[in-house]
C-alpha cells in the first residue's frame, strides 16, 4: 500500500477532486499554503494499493496543469527601499508536486 501527498495549486483543486472521485480514490484535502508565492495550494492525501498508483498518477497528471502568472516581488529586506521599484516578474505556477510513500499498515475505525 503507498501513501500519495499531492500539492496543487487552488485553481486546479476542484478539478482533480472530481476526476479522482470518478474513479473511486479515496482523499482527504487540506488546505495549505505555498512558500515561495504564499498563495492557496490543496494538499491531497490519497491511499491506495501498489498497482492502483500509476492510475493516481495520471489523474493527477491530467487534471493538474502548469501556467505562468505574473507576481510583484517582494522588497528587499535590509536595504534601501528608495531606489527598489517592484516590477512584476513572471513565473511558472500550478501542476503539482508529489511523494509517494509507502505505508507499513492501515487502520480505520
Amino acid at each position: 500500500m503507498k501513501m500519495i501527498i499531492a500539492v496543487v495549486q487552488d485553481k486546479d483543486s476542484n478539478r482533480l477532486t472530481e476526476a479522482l472521485s470518478e474513479n473511486d480514490f479515496k482523499t482527504t484535502k487540506l488546505s495549505t499554503t505555498g512558500g515561495f508565492l504564499r498563495e492557496g495550494n490543496t494538499t491531497f492525501m490519497i491511499g491506495c494499493d501498489d498497482g492502483e498508483v500509476d492510475d493516481a498518477l495520471d489523474i493527477i497528471k491530467k487534471n493538474c496543469s502548469q501556467r505562468e502568472q505574473m507576481v510583484a516581488p517582494i522588497s528587499p529586506m535590509g536595504g534601501n527601499a528608495d531606489s527598489y521599484i517592484p516590477k512584476p516578474v513572471k513565473v511558472e505556477v500550478g501542476g503539482a508536486t508529489v511523494f509517494i510513500l509507502p505505508v507499513d499498515s492501515f487502520f480505520q475505525f
